[in-house]
């Protein structure tokens, strides 16, 4: 019997589907973008209400193609633009029309409000769809390094900035004399004096502002340390009242003055050196809210900070209105310090707010013996007074709050895989604190309709099969 192979006519004119949707799988995911924001109502998007110049595409379709292309690792404007040529599904998203990356980075840039309110209103369409459940929540929460774009290259520490400055001024002094002796040697072929001194000139004038800014910064970080530094003194001073024995110096004193190493990146300023992996890089410190039951992230921002210590009260903070109240809060050591664990569960007026705090304060080994397989009875309640610390290591003890914990672990660490490896975002296109939160809130908005997405056609399969 011959061998039978699918006839491929490349000459004979195709006759398309008369609706671009017939192009697309049903099930497809850009259907589901498509449906979900054009039934959003959205108020906060920035067009040009003047009627002026070229007509404007619509911001429903533009914030489809950029939520579709996020949540399928399309980031970069111009690819994304070829997109609309190449790729068939984001051709029903644009309905055939090509953005051009201008109009696309624009639309990106300049729609902050609209991210954050698109960000608002999926939370509330995955409870009208019943994907959802919101209120009384337990949320897991955790931050991950994100690449600026910018280079560590193109750091400068406030040492070598002030070393630089030094040479650059005798290098202009040389230069200058130079210029004043009429049998100077001359200088290569395409270079003059004036235009070189011009240039050391400007250098200097960024390294300045470089070491104005990290003094800036010194000050800021001396503000806080100065006031955290009074709270120890003042606690020190109650124990030696209380006569207490004191162990060890006390606290010391912060410096209002930069350290050496302190640095200053020219290409995108508002980054920091942190630590990812074995290697330090230009990063921001990128934060996100997970509720544990639809792994939907109900929180979102940016921080500079390289480390969570500081982070817990202001992350939880960013919890949007509609998904709480949070009952119980996940966390890893890193964000512990007793005065944010303390801010979250008490008033100002020492009253409970009705959410509790889980995070380890003890490292634990993953390997666990055989007294440890063997049940233990529940843990002594701690004594009435007892310090947060002893209330957070009570909890973690306990059947429940071990049970709990566990959570962590299969929520915001997942999600933030899925963002990096699945979705492939790993690096901002924006540059600055506000650009980079506006581009982190949009891959926050694409992963929570991916997610969507993904439960509805989970609803879908039993009543199918």
């Amino acid at each position: 019997m011959a061998t039978r192979f699918v006839n491929i006519d490349r000459d004979t004119p195709l006759l398309l589907p008369p609706d671009l949707r017939d192009w697309v799988p049903a099930d497809h995911l850009a259907h589901f973008i498509l449906d979900a924001v054009e039934a959003l109502d959205l108020s906060q998007v920035n067009v040009n209400t003047r009627g002026t110049g070229n007509e404007q595409y619509p911001p429903t379709m533009l914030l489809s193609l950029l939520v579709y292309s996020y949540a399928t690792g399309t980031f970069g404007s111009r690819r994304i633009e070829q997109s609309t040529y190449d790729n068939v599904a984001v051709r029903l998203l644009t309905a055939d029309t090509h953005p051009d990356h201008d109009t696309i980075c624009t639309f990106r840039r300049e729609n902050q409000a609209l991210l954050s309110e698109s960000f608002v209103k999926v939370l509330q369409l995955a409870q009208e769809l019943k994907l959802a459940r919101f209120g009384q929540i337990t949320v897991s929460l955790d931050g991950t390094k994100i690449t600026a774009n910018a280079s560590k290259h193109s750091a400068v520490s406030y040492a070598r900035a002030g070393q630089r400055l030094a040479q650059l001024e005798g290098e202009v002094r040389q230069l200058l004399a130079k210029a004043e002796q009429a049998d100077a040697t001359p200088l290569q072929d395409g270079l003059t004096i004036p235009a070189e001194i011009v240039r050391r000139q400007e250098r200097k004038a960024a390294l300045a502002k470089a070491r104005a800014e990290i003094e800036t910064r010194a000050q800021a970080r001396y503000a806080t340390e100065l006031a955290e530094h009074e709270k120890k003194m003042t606690a020190r001073l109650a124990r030696q009242q209380r006569g207490e024995r004191l162990r060890g110096p006390g606290p010391t004193p912060p410096s209002p003055e930069p350290k050496p190493k302190d640095q200053y990146n020219f290409t995108d300023p508002a980054s920091r050196i942190m630590k990812t992996g074995g290697a330090f890089e230009q990063c921001y410190n990128a934060q996100a809210v997970v509720e544990v039951d639809s792994r939907l992230i109900v929180g979102e921002r940016v921080s500079q900070r390289p480390n969570d210590k500081r982070e817990l009260v202001p992350t939880l903070a960013a919890v949007v209105p509609v998904a709480g109240p949070v009952v119980s809060v996940l966390a890893d050591n890193g964000f512990f310090s007793e005065a944010a664990v303390k801010q979250v569960e008490q008033t100002p007026a020492g009253t409970p707010t009705g959410t509790v705090v889980y995070a380890p304060l003890d490292k634990t080994s993953h390997h666990r013996s055989v007294a440890d397989l063997e049940k233990q009875p529940e843990p002594p309640a701690p004594a009435p007074g007892a310090s947060v610390s002893e209330a957070l290591r009570h909890r973690l003890k306990t059947t429940a709050g071990k049970a709990l914990y566990k959570l962590r672990q299969q929520t915001v660490e997942p999600v933030f895989g899925i963002i990096k490896s699945a979705m492939g975002f790993r690096q901002f296109l924006l540059r600055g604190a506000a650009k980079a939160s506006t581009e982190w809130t949009l891959v926050c908005l694409a992963y929570n309709l991916r997610r969507l997405h993904t439960l509805k056609l989970a609803r879908k399969t039993p009543a199918t099969a």
